[in-house]
């Protein structure tokens, strides 16, 4: 590199900031662009006769500063890659120039325009300003004076290492330093006007007032240095009361509608499309009143506004049936402030590399549970809280990738229940603790696999949170819904011939709805099909009783706290809880069973969810995912709450022929439901099993090491290409209770074709916890479900003669080998010209054959009509 100090290759300006210094980042504040290209031009003059290597960032509408045939590098990138990206995009360019080299950007203002924030431009100058001074470089910035914020620019100004402001005066160009770090002189930080090739430094006071005072006046007005987002909500503001009253046609109003739409709600073209077809600007308007910072609301709160106001539009009647929501939203931008303020930006920056994305996540998820927020946000959510009053809230994640078309993140990320009693500052702090695990959450392994997994690691993933007060009542010291659940506009859980898929499922219970989202290995829920909602997969009054719900999640309110509660309790503790809507004695005086057939028989609870799921799949031209809350107002009236609806991420299943004609002994496995997910009739290539009868006799350590070795197995590679793997085991897959079946993750185990739980195994619930986070990983993943009965009629498993097949576990992870009694790796076919292992399944007639032919076997007869 050459060795002459750098200088900005004017003299004159080289003397006023005494020259410059590797690392040094000069931002020049100007009132039009057209005053920064002429120290631009002498800048990268002198650079490049020195033979340094210059690099020019390309980006903003204004006109192009350093030609291409300058001999600068010139790489053009886009702002609208969205703020990760673009800077990602950045960094990867400085990191491969190493140390030394000189830079031109772009005037910066460009960026805020077109990620509608000031924040994200601080933001960016703060993670890109300090990566260039530790590389010694010298870098040249723009900014347009009195254009952004207060915050925006004392983030700018705190991070560089040279902010000079440049004006004109009586036609003359002036330049007046406003912070030179290390340096100073009697007259550094004085106007200077620049004459010819000198640069004068204006000394007499009345001449230095002058001058000021004339370049003040030709300022913007106060407005222009309010937040580029708030001011474009002004802006629609005007316009929608001018296209009111007739002075601006309705496109104008439109166009407002839409660049608001894109700023907070979001930048998806299908859900754009959807959402302008049910919102309006007082919608958006609405949500703004609402917001702690700036950015977009999330995919989660997206879905839920635009869903509530599908079904207000459609049918006005759902306006009054639906109880109002007050929720709240923070922005995404203040997911990347935290992340930047405190310096977690380079472990995000790292988490984008396919083969690094793990490295230093579990530190950052730490750092962001110990950090600290801005005051300005922290004022936000003092105000935000104060609305609440002392009512319970849930702070759930709301990411820009989540609860879209194509990508659920279904339980990938955390919501955070606040009791929300004690003192403001008791409060408060609990709140932030909740935000700052959501947060903490968007680093978690498991998220940054799922990303992995779907090639979304480079994309922007900002994470938005949507905060809501919980539905319910107080009872007691409980406080909880009367029942809540999920709903699915397609039913893939067909136990019946009676049941009509397009009629849509219910998982119903008892309290707050995290016993039907989340599985729960130690109960139970109510699967209610919507078009017969007396037909139950349980076949007597025993399997009823037994497999009922058993505890209730609430809010305990004097000890401040999420509980699960016997369902008995609940009802001691919940005075005027019409409890007969839910649930029937065993006897008298004996305890409650909570069956919800009153509700389901003897009040529009039913038709009004299937109406709902109809609208709404109706509107989104797809099937869909609800969640809800549902509690009797003391008139009787029932009121739905709706907090979330998503796209179902599960594929309709066709009809498949009749069960193929097999001979008996080819026979391995057997099973008449319930199975879910596509129909199949295609050949296995591997079946990993875990033998049943082993597994019970381990011990829990050994059982959590099983579940590691099947996720090895898992992810080796299959003698064909891409072959189709069938996993079975003794119980429940993804239990966190090794008693109860496997505690593998779905990341383990992602992919698998097909996914069989042997029943059997102590306790287990023979349920596959339709609507649950797992379950929904797996009909994402469009992975077949099945169960099987040993001994039940209709259900078969051959564990002996898999058992003599060949078990290549120990060849293939020889350190698994001490765990091969227990895990069975089995390829088909088992020796070259040897039968393979067909797998037919029909989720609508619910058959599962497996078997072993040389070829697929053929269709025999239609079965004839099954009892319900």
């Amino acid at each position: 590199m050459p060795s002459s100090p750098a200088s900005t290759g004017l003299a004159a300006l080289d003397a006023v900031v005494q020259g410059l210094r590797p690392g040094d980042n000069v931002v020049w504040q100007v009132e039009s662009v057209e005053d920064y290209a002429p120290l631009v031009a002498p800048f990268v003059a002198r650079a490049l006769a020195e033979g340094r290597k210059l690099v020019y960032f390309r980006f903003a509408r204004h006109a192009q500063l350093v030609p291409d045939a300058s001999g600068a590098q010139v790489h053009r990138l886009s702002p609208a890659l969205g703020f990760e990206s673009f800077t990602a995009s950045i960094h990867r360019v400085i990191e491969a120039q190493g140390k030394g080299a000189y830079y031109v950007f772009d005037c910066l203002s460009g960026l805020a325009a077109d990620w509608y924030s000031d924040l994200m431009l601080g933001n960016f100058f703060m993670v890109t300003c300090p990566y260039l001074y530790e590389l010694e470089t010298v870098t040249y910035f723009a900014l347009l004076r009195d254009g952004h914020s207060h915050d925006a620019v004392d983030a700018i100004r705190s991070t560089t290492q040279l902010l000079v402001d440049v004006f004109r005066h009586q036609a003359a160009l002036h330049v007046h330093p406003l912070k030179v770090q290390g340096r100073h002189s009697p007259t550094m930080y004085l106007p200077h006007r620049w004459e010819g090739d000198a640069l004068r430094p204006l000394t007499e006071s009345a001449v230095v007032a002058e001058a000021l005072a004339d370049a003040t006046e030709r300022r913007h007005d106060p407005f222009s240095r309010i937040d580029v987002w708030e001011r474009r909500f002004l802006q629609a503001r005007a316009v929608a009361d001018d296209v009111v009253a007739g002075r601006r046609p309705w496109e104008d109003g439109q166009e407002a509608f839409r660049t608001l739409l894109r700023m907070m709600l979001t930048r998806d073209e299908r859900f754009t499309e959807l959402a302008a077809r049910y919102l309006d600007l007082d919608d958006l308007f609405a949500i703004r009143r609402r917001m702690v910072g700036t950015g977009l609301v999330g995919g989660k709160a997206a879905g839920m506004l635009v869903a509530r106001a599908v079904l207000e539009r459609t049918e006005p009647g759902w306006k009054r049936r639906l109880e109002p929501h007050d929720s709240w939203f923070v922005g995404s931008d203040v997911f990347y402030t935290y992340l930047v303020r405190n310096g977690l930006w380079r472990a995000r920056r790292g988490q984008r590399s396919r083969g690094a994305f793990l490295e230093g996540a579990a530190e950052a998820q730490a750092r962001i549970l110990a950090g600290t927020f801005p005051d300005f946000v922290l004022r936000q959510f003092v105000l935000m809280l104060e609305s609440y009053g002392q009512s319970p809230i849930i702070v759930r994640s709301s990411s820009l990738l989540e609860d879209g078309f194509g990508n659920a993140f279904t339980g990938k990320y955390e919501s955070v229940f606040c009791p929300n009693q004690g003192s403001p500052e008791e409060r408060l702090e609990a709140l932030l603790a909740a935000v700052k695990t959501v947060y903490a959450s968007a680093m978690s392994e498991e998220a940054l696999h799922y990303r992995e997994r779907r090639g979304l690691l480079d994309r922007d993933e900002q994470m938005a949170i949507l905060v809501q007060r919980v539905s319910g009542g107080v009872r007691g010291k409980y406080f909880y819904p009367q029942c809540a659940g999920v709903a699915l506009s397609y039913n893939p859980y067909v136990w019946s011939h009676l049941i009509d898929p397009q009629a849509g499922v219910l998982r119903l219970v008892f309290g707050m709805g995290t016993r039907a989202v989340d599985r729960s290995d130690d109960d139970y829920t109510r699967v209610v099909a919507l078009n017969a909602p007396k037909l139950r997969p349980e076949t007597s009054l025993d399997e009823v009783t037994e497999y009922a719900q058993r505890r209730v999640d609430v809010i305990d309110l004097e000890a401040n706290r999420f509980a699960a509660e016997r369902i008995d309790a609940v009802v001691r503790g919940s005075p005027d809880l019409p409890v007969d809507l839910f649930a029937v004695q065993r006897r008298e005086g004996g305890g409650w069973v909570l069956t919800f057939e009153k509700l389901l028989w003897a009040t529009s609870f039913v038709a009004e969810m299937r109406a709902m799921l109809a609208i709404l799949r109706d509107a989104y031209r797809y099937p869909v995912d609800v969640e809800f809350t549902a509690n009797q107002l003391a008139g009787g009236e029932l009121r739905v709450n709706l907090v979330q609806c998503r796209p179902l991420q599960v594929k309709e299943g066709g009809m498949l022929p009749p069960p193929p004609q097999v001979r008996t002994d080819a026979v391995l496995l057997a099973s008449r439901g319930p199975v879910v997910g596509q129909g199949t009739h295609a050949p296995v290539d591997r079946l990993v099993l875990v033998d049943p009868d082993v597994y019970s006799t381990l011990s829990t350590q050994d059982r959590y090491e099983v579940a590691r070795v099947v996720g090895r197995a898992a992810r080796l590679p299959t003698p064909a290409e891409g072959g189709r793997i069938l996993l079975l085991g003794p119980g429940r897959w993804g239990t966190t209770t090794p008693a109860l079946g496997v505690p593998v993750s779905f990341a383990e185990i992602h992919r698998v074709a097909a996914l069989g739980e042997i029943i059997g195994m102590g306790n287990v619930i023979p349920d596959v916890s339709l609507g649950s986070h797992f379950f929904n990983e797996l009909v994402e993943a469009d992975m077949l479900y099945l169960a099987l009965y040993p001994g039940y009629p209709g259900h078969a498993l051959e564990a002996e003669r898999l058992r003599m097949q060949p078990n290549r576990l120990p060849e293939l992870l020889p350190d698994d080998a001490r765990l091969a009694g227990v895990v069975r790796v089995l390829d088909f076919p088992a020796a070259p010209g040897g039968p393979r292992l067909w797998l037919y399944a029909s989720c609508v007639t619910q058959e599962v054959l497996g078997y072993l032919a040389d070829e697929p076997a053929v269709a025999g007869p239609p079965p004839p009509p099954r009892p319900a």
